[in-house]
């Protein structure tokens, strides 16, 4: 399985996991400048959630939401700043990520870290 198919497969998984929790997908993959946000989804109680997902095969480097530094959560909330604007919301947002670790190609484990970051 290639980066692209790792990540595709990831961000499936991690859509579905939402779903499957009460979260409704607005948009997936989407790009402002130099910033995309992997899903964008209403969540149950009516926030606007911004989720990163990171997948990974191995987690022999630590886990996937490590790769989540400064720079991206910057890129991430420019990128949200622009749907904002766009859709006019104007409510309560929050910023999630979502670890996918995979064996095989496979779900080997789910991590949701609700409120991650909220970008300065």
């Amino acid at each position: 399985m290639n980066h692209l198919d790792t990540g595709k497969t990831g961000e499936d998984l991690a859509a579905q996991y939402l779903l499957e929790k009460g979260y409704r997908i607005e948009v997936r993959n989407f790009r402002a400048g130099r910033g995309e946000i992997d899903l964008i989804a209403w969540a149950p109680g009516g926030a606007l959630v911004f989720v990163e997902v990171k997948t990974r095969n191995l987690d022999a480097f630590g886990g996937p939401e490590e790769a989540v530094d400064k720079k991206k959560q910057d890129q991430i909330a420019r990128a949200a700043g622009s749907f904002m604007e766009a859709s006019g919301h104007e409510g309560e947002i929050r910023f999630d990520i979502i670890s996918v670790l995979l064996h095989r190609g496979q779900l080997k484990n789910i991590r949701h870290a609700e409120d991650a970051f909220f970008p300065r």
